[in-house]
């Protein structure tokens, strides 16, 4: 079996400039989870330029960002963008601001993962809204799932899309378990939000850009479904725990992966059990129970 795509080990440049309008700094945290690490990005192309997710404040990261911001004529940062408030996107902001000064910082509120961050005076920033700065408009779109305050963001002048930790340069987005915030039917229809934008390129918050944006949300909805499936068959003979399908329907990919993958079968399982398909052996936790295919 060959091994299945993904960023663990994937290398990138510090900093690339993809458009006239967009350059990316790597957030110089590097993991299993991350995978090169956060794409952070100079958006626009006058002096001043928004600077939408700052990483998750590494100190290598602020010298990889000056150097970005010299490379692509940027001399000062306008404001600052989120798509939401992972550590690995919302972390960086604090030194941002001692490097180079405070300033404005949009963000889509999310009660209580936004208390500890009251000292950044975080403006709310709701679906549909613009951010302008010159040469580039960037339009909010709520698309929760992976988070519920996720924001992915309409470059408008490119018909782009800034898609955060829902769209990913190589592998698939794991969806956490509802207690952090993730939800699959909503990242379901998240995905088919972005779908309806047909975006041109992607520029996702992990991993390298993506040319066709539209194709690659058309092959996310494909794969969730291909999971779907493969979760359902593999529940046809007998009750199984989480991680028994995980062993079976990841076995292509590194085991240091595996917990990451139970979280999304989780979410899996209990789509399914939503919609009257899977049950589950009690009421207890869904990462420990054994499920089984619903009677017809």
């Amino acid at each position: 079996m060959s091994a299945a795509p993904v960023m663990l080990g994937m290398t990138m440049p510090e900093s690339e400039i993809w458009s006239p309008r967009v350059c990316v700094a790597l957030g110089q945290n590097p993991g299993p989870f991350t995978g090169p690490g956060t794409n952070t990005y100079l958006v626009g192309t006058g002096e001043e330029r928004l600077l939408l997710d700052p990483g998750q404040g590494e100190p290598a990261y602020l010298p990889v960002l000056q150097r970005a911001m010299e490379r692509c004529g940027c001399r000062a940062i306008q404001e600052i963008v989120l798509t939401h408030g992972h550590p690995d996107h919302i972390g960086g902001v604090r030194p941002v601001f001692e490097r180079f000064g405070r300033v404005p910082v949009h963000k889509m509120p999310s009660e209580p993962l936004d208390a500890d961050y009251t000292d950044l005076e975080l403006r709310p920033l709701q679906d549909g809204a613009r951010i302008e700065t010159e040469g580039a408009t960037l339009r909010a779109l709520h698309t929760p799932g992976h988070a519920p305050d996720h924001l992915c963001f309409v470059l408008e002048e490119e018909h782009a899309l800034f898609s955060g930790d829902n769209v990913l340069g190589v592998g698939t987005t794991v969806i956490p378990a509802p207690d952090h915030g993730g939800d699959l039917l909503a990242y379901l229809r998240s995905l088919e939000v972005l779908l309806a934008e047909r975006p041109g390129r992607i520029y996702p918050a992990h991993g390298p850009l993506i040319e066709d944006g539209a194709a690659k949300l058309r092959e996310y909805i494909a794969h969730r479904k291909e999971r779907e499936r493969q979760v359902l068959a593999a529940l046809r003979e007998a009750p199984r725990g989480v991680m028994e399908l995980v062993r079976e329907i990841y076995a292509a990919y590194p085991e240091t992966l595996h917990a990451a993958a139970a979280q999304s079968v989780s979410q899996h399982l209990r789509k399914l059990e939503r919609e009257g398909r899977a049950q589950r052996d009690g009421e207890g936790d869904p990462l420990r129970a054994l499920w089984k295919r619903a009677a017809p």
